[in-house]
């Protein structure tokens, strides 16, 4: 937990000057808090002894100070309150962004393990735990510390038996505590997990909200998010029920230090060892001793909880960056396209072998096409041009640089993706196209679009460019949206477009106006297309066949229908399903 706490503490230094002026708040307020009982003791003690006119004013005095010390009461405890949450919620919020900056540069084997709900869970829920951790535990740590102290030593000084047997009990709490906080901790740990899997669940659902209602599943999913939803119930509930016995227990050990005090206080008073106001003075300052470790117990379940949090944000915030810039990287210029793959073999992780000694050259301005079946590395190849693996062995160099010798910024800005599975973002369809060129003016966007034949498509609908797309660009067709990831390429200007299965999910109408755009840039640009419908290759300078992460044939369209292989083979099966000869 120290570790952590250290760990903690390197982030939150940057609002030291708040938290400094928060602690002295607390420290000032915690001095008021002692002061206070001992003026109301000493006007206790002037009426006990009967009171004079001269002690009239000695009271008028007692009675401002003690109006002073209630007014920098309030002063202090806003400054202590209001600074600490300050600091607190600036941490939380450049935690959350930190957090979602790590995210952003991990590498894809990353996630392929994580539930996007999960990670949001984390990034959202865990940190907001550090709020309690900063706001209240570490303040309140130090003002109940320093409230123990000065009341040990305030107590000492009024009668030493009486403040030894009051402290009977500190050691039954501390170790009552000891033992909560190995038991609750873990509980805690399990909650947060829940409920990350819980928002995992409902991301997921919400997602495939379509397929849901399409199969009839309401009634199944609901069930499996309820059981998410009460896993998460339950840890929480095992946590608690361990607090509801904690508590209580602390709140019993010390009454009987009050009882402790009482009774021997009384004994005391009866031997005249101790005076009226000396009794008053300990009853008074008896619920400021106490109520710092009792406010402990309750810090010590915040505390365990924030941890649990902070740990999830820490595994992603420690978690290495297995991709980066190497030390002297440059930045990759005047960027032509030429690729070349030499000798390169990459897998997911020790068992799972993709590509095995491939090797290609495809020149600047060249269309490169890689067709195969499905799972043999055909993405994963094109995936590993843009650095979002490291292959296992081999070079991967544009013009002649070896990528990881570059920036991955200047690298991956020369490349610009069409994905099957196309994204889009929550946004006007001007802002999808113009997502790589924020400075893009309406003329450039609307050029791209003409560029990508979409431009009458986009007209055609109420907003125009304004049109907002939904989330993921529900509201267009799936040609719509291949064509607006094809603009937003076109005017990225990037020499280097990956098209990576960009007509597999559309009719043959919208196929040919893709192949039309795509017409557009071959020559100008170097396109590395993957595609199962061999008719929109026909024209690749070259095709490379992938078999069991090899290459198996190379050549062009033609070269490989004579060749009579794996490439012809595929052709006429595809050609026979056109005309009909398949059912």
């Amino acid at each position: 937990m120290f570790k952590t706490l250290l760990r903690l503490s390197r982030e939150a230094i940057r609002y030291r000057a708040l938290y400094l002026i928060a602690i002295l708040s607390t420290l000032s307020l915690t001095a008021v808090n002692l002061t206070a009982p001992r003026v109301l003791s000493s006007m206790t003690g002037i009426v006990e002894k009967g009171m004079e006119e001269k002690d009239l004013k000695t009271i008028g005095i007692m009675t401002a100070v003690l109006t002073g010390l209630y007014l920098l009461r309030i002063l202090f405890r806003f400054l202590s309150n209001y600074l600490a949450h300050k600091a607190a919620w600036y941490l939380v919020g450049d935690l959350r962004t930190k957090t979602y900056d790590k995210l952003e540069h991990m590498h894809m084997g990353y996630f392929h393990d994580k539930q996007t709900g999960d990670l949001m869970s984390r990034v959202i829920n865990d940190t907001r735990d550090f709020e309690l951790l900063y706001a209240h535990m570490i303040p309140e740590t130090i003002s109940n510390v320093v409230t123990f102290a000065g009341v040990l030593v305030v107590l000492l000084t009024i009668n030493w038996k009486l403040a030894l047997i009051t402290c009977a009990p500190i050691p039954f709490i501390f170790a009552s505590g000891f033992v909560f906080s190995k038991k609750v901790r873990p509980y805690f740990r399990i909650s947060q997990k829940k409920m990350g899997e819980l928002n995992g669940k409902l991301q997921d659902n919400l997602s495939g909200i379509h397929e849901i209602q399409s199969f009839g599943r309401e009634e199944y999913e609901t069930d499996k998010v309820n059981e998410k939803n009460f896993e998460h119930v339950r840890a929480m509930l095992h946590a608690l029920k361990i607090s509801a016995v904690f508590h209580p227990s602390v709140e019993f050990i010390s009454s009987l230090g009050t009882i402790l005090v009482v009774a021997f206080g009384g004994y005391l008073a009866f031997h005249h060892e101790l005076s009226v106001a000396d009794i008053v003075a300990f009853l008074l300052y008896l619920s400021l001793f106490y109520a710092p470790v009792t406010s402990m117990a309750n810090l010590l379940e915040n505390m365990q909880q924030s941890m649990a949090g902070a740990e999830r944000v820490l595994d992603i915030l420690d978690a290495p960056v297995e991709i980066q810039d190497r030390p002297g990287a440059v930045d990759l210029e005047d960027v032509h396209g030429d690729i070349t793959f030499e000798h390169v073999s990459f897998s997911y992780g020790e068992h799972v072998p993709v590509l095995r000694d491939v090797s290609f050259h495809c020149k600047s301005g060249n269309m490169l096409a890689i067709v195969g079946p499905t799972g043999v590395g055909k993405t994963t190849l094109t995936q590993l041009i843009s650095r979002f693996y490291e292959p296992n062995e081999g070079r991967i160099l544009i013009d002649g640089h070896e990528i990881q010798d570059v920036t991955m910024e200047s690298l991956r800005r020369h490349i610009a993706p069409v994905l099957q599975d196309t994204f889009l973002f929550n946004g006007t369809i001007a802002e999808n196209i113009g997502y790589a060129v924020p400075s893009a003016s309406m003329e450039d966007i609307e050029s791209a679009a003409r560029a990508a034949n979409i431009h009458e498509d986009i007209m055609a609908m109420p907003d125009g460019y304004e049109t907002r797309v939904g989330e993921r660009g529900l509201r267009l067709s799936g040609g719509q949206k291949q064509r607006v990831a094809i603009a937003r390429a076109i005017l990225g200007k990037s020499p280097i477009i990956i098209l990576d299965e960009a007509t597999a999910s559309v009719d043959v109408e919208t196929e040919h106006q893709i192949q039309t755009a795509i017409a557009g840039i071959a020559g100008k640009r170097t396109i590395i297309a993957i595609a199962h419908r061999l008719s929109t290759i026909r024209s690749a300078d070259q095709i490379i066949v992938l078999e069991e992460g090899q290459i198996t044939e190379t050549g062009t369209h033609e070269q490989l229908l004579k060749r009579n292989g794996s490439y012809a083979r595929m052709h006429r099966v595809q050609s026979e399903a056109a005309t009909g000869g398949i059912a």
